[in-house]
């Protein structure tokens, strides 16, 4: 029985809230790892710590941050099977689907590879008389991603490549079911450059979410998952005038064919 940790400052860490949630392989219907469901406090913490390290981070000139990237999508291609087995062992995909959930994430990391030239601002000149305008790309700050079950590569890295791209620190809560993929994509980035701090995983419930939608010095929030629990979020974070982004109820579309 593995107990997993939490990623905190570049290593993991073990949660203290002694409670904890059981991970199962469904091929086997067996428990194959416990997640840890930390507290208020823990993420608190964390979000304490990502905040100086953005500090840097976020003076990191663009491209430095783009070879980040690009480091970060050469080491998803070099430990592609170990992802995919990973990620099947806890959601239960095939391994070939598995594989497309990674692949589709790693697609969103190769277009941050891009980020100096889509983090341009714009100037306007004599946009009235006399006046020149100007706009800047910065970062938030700190932001979160909460991601669902059923993706467990593919959202997380669409929430963490932008957002570290663009300079930001990011919280990630992935799924309590299938944390697995998540920490080992967080160990690939900081292989690949990141400093410590800048990405941190929490593990947690609905605790963990409420202080992320809590907490002051959280910018902005993403979210993908059921429409009444995207409603909820945006209806919090909104409420403390944090940004969010959130996706509900998506659909995968199908065609049945007769001899189905």
């Amino acid at each position: 029985m593995t107990e997993l940790t939490n990623w905190i400052n570049g290593c993991h860490v073990k949660s203290g809230s002694g409670r904890f949630s059981d991970v199962y392989n469904p091929a086997t219907g067996e428990v194959q790892a416990k997640t840890p469901l930390s507290t208020v406090d823990e993420l608190n913490e964390a979000v304490a710590k990502a905040k100086e390290a953005q500090k840097a981070w976020g003076a990191t000139n663009p491209q430095r941050r783009a070879r980040v990237m690009m480091k970060f999508g050469a080491l998803i291609e070099e430990h592609m099977d170990e992802l995919a087995e990973m990620l099947s062992r806890e959601h239960g995909k095939t391994l070939p689907d598995a594989r497309g959930d990674v692949q589709r994430g790693l697609e969103v990391v190769e277009v941050c590879m891009g980020a100096p030239n889509m983090l341009k601002g714009e100037f306007t000149d004599d946009g009235g008389p006399g006046i020149d305008l100007y706009s800047m790309r910065q970062p938030l700050g700190v932001v979160a991603g909460i991601t669902p079950f059923n993706f467990p590569a593919m959202i997380p890295l669409w929430k963490m490549a932008p957002a570290l791209a663009c300079g930001n620190a990011m919280i990630l809560k992935p799924s309590e079911r299938v944390p697995s993929t998540a920490l080992r994509l967080a160990e690939l980035i900081q292989q690949a450059g990141l400093p410590d701090g800048v990405l941190q995983v929490v593990n947690g419930d609905k605790e963990v979410v409420d202080a992320i939608l809590d907490n002051e010095d959280i910018a902005g929030v993403g979210f993908v998952g059921s429409t009444p629990i995207a409603q909820y979020i945006y209806g919090r974070a909104a409420n403390n005038g944090k940004r969010a982004q959130c996706f509900g109820g998506a659909k995968n579309h199908m065609i049945i064919m007769p001899d189905a």
